[in-house]
């Protein structure tokens, strides 16, 4: 994933993560005296919000196909910007979306280490409603200043494969709903950080990060696309055999209640909101746009004390049960909202 923060001191890869307390506090953080405290489960229960019934059968993906497409994106190694390998990563999301209409949106991102090319990936499944769902997923790895070894299996490689298998569910049929728009963003990661682990960056996270994103936020706000987007829903670390994805403090709370409906309706809720967090990531610059956004991201990998962007992040570590998981429900919460009329206001 990208440059990811903790909200105290900032930490490198997109996500400012402030834990919230409740009964008592317990530091998970590599480095105790410079990371927030992880406190006691969160209350889980949300506002309430007034949802369709369900209708119809559950959502089904094929985790075991995620899970190669997963294995095959982490054998082309570290994909950081720039690189060979990035390169390939790129052909093969394009290899995989040839039969189907694709926007690449390619431009030079400034970086502290100069100049690097960009390309976002977009690819679009008509419905039959005016609206307009994005899902989205990075797929680079950290710039090799400071871990020239990093696969990222889990931060960006699984939501990666995960994107790959819902456009084999939404292939070939116009859905009756809105527009699902599947967008692998680039260069999310950090750039410049301080070489310690990712606990501080040289420059602040939102100036070195979320290249990619930004700029598909703006270039879709300039050409009056962001009018049409009626939610975007981020996956970010969600194939972790101890699958507890984070309730996100910064994501648009109605959003939030329907992602926890989803889960609960499929019998996953066990696997949704024990912790409550303040995520930086790449849904950011849509929520600083008025569109209602939802991380799925599980934090804490359960393997490690530390989170993200070691070298222990492989593919042995990947369940395809974690796939299913988050992969049935963000599906199951594009059902809700294709049947919410109206949607609650931004």
């Amino acid at each position: 994933m990208i440059s990811k923060l903790i909200s105290l001191p900032i930490l490198c890869v997109s996500l400012a993560v402030t834990l919230l307390s409740c009964d008592g506090d317990k530091d998970v953080s590599p480095t105790k005296a410079q990371n927030p405290a992880v406190t006691a489960p969160a209350d889980k229960a949300l506002p309430k919000l007034s949802l369709p019934p369900d209708s119809g059968p559950p959502p089904t993906i094929d985790s075991a196909r995620a899970m190669q497409y997963a294995k095959e994106i982490v054998a082309f190694g570290p994909r950081p910007l720039g690189s060979v390998n990035h390169k390939k990563v790129e052909d093969y999301f394009l290899a995989h979306l040839k039969s189907d209409e694709v926007e690449n949106d390619i431009f030079t991102a400034d970086t502290p280490e100069g100049k690097f090319p960009v390309h976002n990936i977009v690819a679009k499944f008509p419905g039959t409603k005016d609206g307009i769902i994005v899902i989205a997923s990075h797929y680079d790895t950290n710039y090799p200043l400071r871990n020239t070894s990093f696969v990222g299996a889990n931060d960006g490689g699984s939501s990666s494969a995960l994107l790959l298998e819902f456009a084999n569910q939404l292939r070939g049929r116009k859905r009756e709903g809105y527009s699902i728009w599947l967008v692998w963003d680039d260069a999310e990661e950090a750039i410049k950080p301080d070489g310690s682990g990712g606990l501080r960056q040289e420059m602040p996270f939102e100036k070195d990060s979320l290249y990619g994103i930004t700029h598909l936020a703006e270039k879709w706000e300039a050409d009056g696309t962001l009018k049409k987007i009626k939610a975007f829903l981020l996956a970010d670390m969600v194939g972790d055999a101890d699958l507890n994805v984070e309730h996100d403090s910064n994501s648009t709370p109605w959003l939030e209640d329907v992602v926890y409906e989803a889960a609960s309706r499929l019998g996953y809720q066990s696997h949704f909101f024990a912790r409550t967090m303040s995520v930086s990531d790449d849904h950011l610059p849509f929520l600083k746009r008025g569109v209602p956004s939802a991380d799925f991201i599980d934090f804490d990998y359960g393997y490690n004390d530390v989170f993200w962007h070691t070298t222990q992040d492989t593919v042995d570590k990947l369940s395809p049960k974690s796939l299913e998981i988050v992969g049935s429900t963000m599906l199951e919460s594009v059902g809700i909202l294709d049947r919410m009329d109206p949607l609650p206001p931004k």
